[in-house]
C-alpha cells in the first residue's frame, strides 16, 4: 500500500468520492481516475479500497446509482450524490476546512 493510499484510508476517502460524485455521476473506475487526475497523480484510490468505501456510502444514503454503458462498452453501476449525500459532503467539507487549516496554523509556527 502506498503512502498516499494509506492517508486515504485515514478518513479523507469517502470526502473525496462524495466531491468527485458531486461533479458529475460517474461509474467506480472514474471515480478513481478523475481523483487521481484532479490530485496530479499524487493520490490513488485502488480497487480494494475504492469499492468497500462505494458500498459503505450506499449503505448509508449518501449515494445511490443507476446502471448504464461505461465508455468501452461494459455495463456499469454509475453513482450519484442523494440529497442526504450533498448534505453529509458540505458537513465533512467544512469539518475537513477547519481541520486543514489548524493544521496549517500549526506547521507555520516558527
Amino acid at each position: 500500500m502506498s503512502q498516499s493510499e494509506t492517508e486515504l484510508l485515514q478518513g479523507t476517502l469517502d470526502l473525496l468520492i462524495l466531491k468527485t460524485l458531486a461533479l458529475e455521476p460517474m461509474h467506480g473506475y472514474g471515480v478513481s481516475l478523475r481523483i487521481q487526475q484532479i490530485s496530479q497523480d499524487v493520490l490513488r484510490v485502488q480497487q480494494g479500497s475504492l469499492y468497500p468505501a462505494l458500498y459503505r456510502l450506499e449503505q448509508k444514503g449518501l449515494i445511490s446509482y443507476e446502471w448504464g454503458t461505461s465508455e468501452n462498452g461494459r455495463r456499469a453501476k454509475y453513482y450519484r450524490l442523494t440529497k442526504k449525500g450533498i448534505k453529509q459532503l458540505a458537513s465533512e467539507t467544512e469539518g475537513w476546512e477547519r481541520l486543514s487549516a489548524a493544521v496549517n496554523r500549526i506547521l507555520e509556527t516558527t
